[in-house]
């Protein structure tokens, strides 16, 4: 399926379960709620989307801790767990996607290579679930393009759809 497909897929899935959907989105800089919004009459069930891009915006927007940017990174599955429940916690939807990588081409390190990304699934009333995927070194646009993807598939998921 194409991530148009799946963006269509997640949005039909919310709207069987009357769920509202909000993004948390680092390394996409939005591309995942584009992807949804791309689509007309997203509006029934997307809330909103969070661009989170600096360490700042996820502390303020999201409600981030400090302490855990300065602890584990912004890319570390610690955080993409706070950025998931905070985009629960700061918008109207019971269902959040959120992620954070290094899409590069720069930027990585041995112990967080270009190409790591971070998920968080958070939905209301369940423990929020994070996700490691390693895309590999395969320029910045496979890896986001990749990321949107997998979120989206994370997203159906999370609703027990495949």
């Amino acid at each position: 399926m194409s991530n148009a497909e799946l963006a269509n897929a997640l949005l039909q899935a919310c709207q069987r379960r009357g769920v509202m959907l909000a993004t948390a989105e680092s390394c996409t800089g939005g591309m995942i709620i584009a992807a949804l919004t791309d689509i007309a009459g997203s509006s029934a069930v997307v809330d909103r989307g969070f661009i989170t891009y600096s360490n700042e915006a996820k502390m303020e927007m999201l409600g981030v801790s400090a302490a855990t940017l300065k602890a584990h990174g912004a890319v570390s599955r610690e955080t993409v767990l706070e950025m998931a429940a905070g985009a629960l916690a700061h918008s109207r939807a019971s269902l959040s996607l959120a992620v954070t990588g290094i899409a590069g081409p720069s930027g990585g390190s041995a112990e967080k290579p270009v190409g790591l990304v971070w998920f968080g699934i958070a939905l209301a009333g369940q423990p929020v679930v994070a996700d490691r995927q390693l895309f590999g070194h395969k320029g910045r646009e496979f890896i986001r393009h990749e990321t949107v993807r997998h979120a989206l598939q994370l997203g159906l998921r999370a609703l027990g759809e495949s």
